[in-house]
């Protein structure tokens, strides 16, 4: 069997992707596999690391301004669209997939509808609660739409074919207990680990209070942090925070990327991050309570809503944005990492947010579509 993925931006779009084609190529390890991105962004850095192929074609987004810019800009778009479509049109060809799977990103548009041209079974996944714009565009023509929330179905136009599957994770998010992550990462057992991380650009706000929070955790020393600074802050944090050498050893790591995201998340006891939904879903599997700050420049505020959600669970604690600074910020991690009981009742919390089940089901309907 052949199965070509789509998917690229952002990590929350790219994960979910790799997450079933990891457990299809557990299922079917003698099946071929295909990724297609788009030139230049972060999937052609983290397919392959994951030992999938990635054929990449040349697409941008669209521009929500107004302006001459956006305007100009928006024109290119559906230029390189008309293009990318050729592009696809011929690795298609070449690659011949029974099945073409699309779990968010521009780059979904031109794949997408050039296997559905071709007569390819054709399946999008939408992991937010509010569907992007290229999922609302797909959604009246793939075959199946598959939603992260319940309640995401009704935001689709009629006439789109929507299933409720949860949002996938990775399986490598299941080899590993607290104990097992630690002892590979070599930290001690018995301090508290914070985990920080901020999606794969990490935030120029939380990136800006880091330096007096190093400042604090450095002298209070109430637990361990691994923060995750973003390929567009590491270089500015480390030169506002000093050596990272002299900081790991007093147990604050600072690192541009977690590569190895599920040892340091299963290593954790609490985790700050903002609430996308793939992001979300990670969380749940794995029963991790955390501080949610959820970001304030998303489409409907579609992470508010998410936060919110699972705040009223008891899995998390949510802070806005721009209402904490750097010791607030180190306090309210302090404060539930200091009350064990409560910190338990947060992971089971969480654990149940989420549908452990959705890698298997969405699995099962590419499957079935096989069949």
């Amino acid at each position: 069997m052949k199965f070509l993925f789509t998917c690229g931006g952002t990590a929350g779009h790219i994960n979910p992707a790799l997450g079933i084609a990891g457990r299809l190529q557990e299922l079917f390890p003698d099946s071929e596999f295909l990724f297609i991105g788009a030139k230049g962004r972060m999937e052609t850095e983290l397919v392959p690391r994951e030992g999938f192929p990635i054929e990449t074609i040349e697409i941008d987004n669209v521009s929500r301004s107004l302006s001459v810019s956006g305007l100009k800009h928006n024109i290119r778009t559906a230029r390189l669209v008309l293009k990318s479509r050729g592009e696809t049109m011929d690795i298609l060809k070449r690659f011949q997939p029974d099945v073409a799977v699309g779990t968010g990103g521009y780059v979904c548009y031109p794949a997408l509808t050039a296997a559905h041209a071709m007569g390819v079974p054709t399946l999008v996944h939408e992991s937010n609660a509010v569907p992007g714009l290229t999922t609302r565009m797909l959604s009246r023509k793939v075959d199946r739409v598959l939603v992260g929330f319940e309640q995401a179905a009704e935001n689709y136009p009629r006439g789109a074919h929507t299933v409720f599957t949860g949002t996938p994770v990775r399986t490598e998010f299941f080899r590993y207990d607290r104990e097992s992550a630690r002892r590979t990462l070599g930290l001690d057992p018995d301090r508290p680990l914070v985990v920080s991380v901020w999606g794969s650009l990490g935030s120029d706000h939380i990136n800006a209070l880091m330096p007096d929070f190093l400042k604090v955790a450095g002298e209070r020393r109430s637990f361990d942090l691994i923060h995750s600074a973003g390929k567009r802050g590491y270089q500015k944090l480390i030169a506002a925070a000093g050596d990272p050498a002299v900081l790991k050893a007093k147990g604050l790591d600072v690192r541009e990327y977690i590569y190895d995201m599920p040892t340091v998340m299963a290593a954790a006891d609490l985790v700050t991050c903002r609430s996308g939904a793939s992001t979300l879903a990670e969380l749940a599997a794995l029963g991790k309570p955390a501080i949610l700050v959820p970001s304030p420049n998303v489409t409907g505020h579609q992470q508010e809503k998410h936060a919110a959600l699972v705040e009223s669970l008891g899995g998390a604690k949510v802070l806005l944005e721009g209402s904490f600074d750097a010791k607030g910020l180190y306090e309210a991690a302090e404060t539930l990492l200091a009350d064990r009981t409560g910190l338990g009742n947060m992971s089971a919390a969480m654990r149940g947010s989420g549908n452990p089940k959705a890698t298997e089901q969405i699995c099962e309907l590419i499957l079935d579509f096989l069949k």
